[in-house]
């Protein structure tokens, strides 16, 4: 019995950054545990996520929005829940990480990433989670980062972002918890991803990382489907503004 807890037939998830990466992968384990999916990408191609989905039979709905435009994300909101009647689960993936050394990190590398990372974020789950909380229920899940606990290199703004995400998950949960509303955030640890590329390439930093990780090895992606699985399910009711940190051991070391 404890199986069915965790299957999400007949549930609608919006999974924003869906469309590649990390976000792609949640998109699709979401889909396999029964969940029809929206998504939501600045990229205006999905026809390669849409296959995927189509493939487990469950429905595929995408829009395209910058996040880092204010009247644009107001624009994709409204879409959604005329052509929606409900969201039971919002994944906010979408973010954008600048690289600089701090004292030349500009003002536009700052604001673009506090945008998206961060205000884009509080903003899609205040307006879609009021709408769970008037249903009494719903499935919130930020992403958070190895960063929202260390302060990283070249990337502040990200950082910054990415602690705040850290107390939002909290915030929000200390509000919605009783109101059958959970709200909790997966912190990847380092994945192979388009996002670390220039880790990757960088033989000092490669090792650095790779002598910390426990388990001995970059991250996939799969690793971290079957926790967005449990945290958008009713096995995950009783968590509430937790952040699960899937990362090899790295913040155990």
């Amino acid at each position: 019995m404890i199986l069915e807890k965790f299957k999400l037939d007949g549930k609608i998830a919006l999974v924003t950054g869906g469309n590649r990466g990390i976000g792609q992968f949640y998109a699709l384990a979401l889909a396999q545990a029964g969940a029809d999916i929206i998504t939501v990408s600045y990229e205006s191609d999905f026809s390669e996520t849409e296959k995927l989905i189509s493939q487990t039979g469950r429905k595929f709905n995408s829009y395209v929005c910058d996040f880092s435009n204010r009247e644009d994300l107001y624009k994709f909101i409204k879409n959604v829940k005329s052509d929606f009647a409900r969201v039971d689960m919002l994944v906010n993936n979408a973010g954008t990480i600048l690289r600089k050394p701090i004292a030349e990190h500009p003002d536009e590398y700052w604001d673009k990433v506090i945008e998206i990372n961060l205000t884009s974020q509080f903003i899609l789950t205040r307006e879609f989670g009021r709408d769970m909380v008037e249903r009494g229920y719903g499935k919130v899940v930020f992403i958070a980062s190895l960063l929202s606990f260390q302060g990283g290199i070249l990337v502040p703004g990200y950082a910054a972002s990415k602690g705040g995400i850290k107390q939002l998950t909290m915030a929000f949960a200390n509000e919605w918890a009783s109101k059958g509303v959970t709200v909790n955030a997966i912190a990847p640890g380092y994945i192979a991803t388009d996002n670390t590329k220039p880790l990757r390439e960088d033989p000092v930093r490669n090792k650095a990382i790779l002598d910390r990780i426990p388990a001995g090895r970059w991250g996939t992606p799969e690793d971290l489907m079957g926790t967005v699985v449990f945290l958008c399910s009713d096995a995950s009711n009783y968590l509430n503004g937790t952040v699960v940190t899937v990362d090899g051991g790295w913040m155990g070391r």
